[in-house]
């Protein structure tokens, strides 16, 4: 009788066990597949007279398509705009990377794109010359269903590269991530002051290894000039903070355990992050690409001048970055490259 009671105890606690797993593999898959669909877009294949590229396909076409887009290399478009209130609606670009993953070899390109870089009249076919971090604003303003489609097609026009897709997080999201994680330790370069009644902007940062907090955070990679007395940030080292925090936030999500904590970070995900990619099409690139760590990923940096009001970038230096971007090799690229 001992025995059996033993034994029944054992079987009820390895069915609440194995029910519970299984409970929280379905809630955690049901919140995934809403996260996808928040931040995916229709799939149709045109968007208010914007063609997508995309086609109907047949049932065997598109298993076909699957297979050949799991294994090709992607080139994405990154961007992250400011929709705090206050900011006064501009969503300017201030974080604009393409990033390239290659599935066969897992490894991926990041190029970051400084948003002073000076994209010409006859290359935007606008009537002048603007900022790179201009243009997702101006179309977002003029048609914002189709604003990530002109940009996507702007920058692929620009750069002679392919773009695949395009994502917008809202820096508030961004904020919100890291706070999720209980912040992130970063060694702050410099001391940063800044403030801006208008959009409520008020940087504060000392010089040193320090934990931050989510809104330190974004003012440590936003930090580019002072109205206090602090010396000015150029883009370049912002992109070298970039990539800093983007490593960090890519270990925290690797390494996300815990019902809730999925739970709070896809809440954040959906209603932060934006994309191009219709949602069952997202959902095969996410499991494509789940085994990609930061080790693998290499940052390119475009080094400079300020001619204002534009960074002025030697053209073999973006050429070889665009060319790295393309899938190509060179050797003069390397001393340019970091690999973390």
């Amino acid at each position: 009788m001992r025995k059996r009671k033993v034994l029944s105890v054992f079987l009820l606690v390895t069915l609440f066990v194995v029910g519970s797993a299984t409970s929280y593999a379905a809630f955690i898959m049901n919140k995934w597949n809403q996260t996808l669909d928040q931040m995916a877009a229709p799939a149709e294949s045109t968007i208010n007279g914007i063609n997508t590229g995309k086609v109907a396909l047949t049932q065997t076409s598109q298993l076909s398509n699957r297979a050949e887009e799991e294994e090709k290399p992607l080139t994405f478009l990154l961007t992250a705009t400011d929709e705090r209130e206050g900011s006064e609606g501009s969503k300017n670009t201030d974080v604009m990377m393409i990033f390239r993953v290659d599935p066969a070899t897992h490894q991926g390109t990041v190029v970051s794109i400084p948003r002073d870089l000076e994209i010409t009249a006859d290359k935007s076919g606008l009537e002048t010359s603007h900022k790179a971090n201009y243009f997702y604003a101006y179309y977002y303003n003029k048609n914002k269903d189709t604003a990530l489609e002109e940009t996507k097609q702007l920058f692929s026009r620009v750069y002679q590269v392919p773009i695949d897709h395009m994502a917008v997080i809202n820096f508030d999201g961004f904020r919100k991530l890291v706070d999720q994680f209980g912040g992130m330790t970063v060694d702050v370069d410099m001391d940063m002051r800044y403030q801006d009644e208008s959009d409520g902007t008020d940087i504060r940062l000392n010089k040193g290894i320090q934990h931050l907090n989510g809104k330190q955070v974004l003012d440590f990679i936003r930090y580019r000039k002072s109205n206090l007395g602090t010396a000015e940030s150029s883009d370049i080292v912002r992109n070298q903070r970039e990539q800093l925090v983007l490593n960090q936030l890519l270990d925290n999500l690797t390494s996300l355990n815990g019902l809730t904590a999925w739970a709070k970070v896809l809440d954040i995900m959906g209603n932060s992050i934006k994309t191009d990619i219709p949602a069952d099409e997202l959902r095969t690139l996410m499991k494509s690409y789940q085994t990609y760590k930061p080790a693998n990923v290499q940052y390119i940096h475009l080094d400079g001048e300020w001619e204002s009001p534009y960074l002025v970038v030697k053209q073999q230096d973006l050429e070889d970055a665009l060319e790295a971007l393309r899938g190509q090799t060179g050797s003069s690229i390397d001393s340019r490259v970091m690999t973390d």
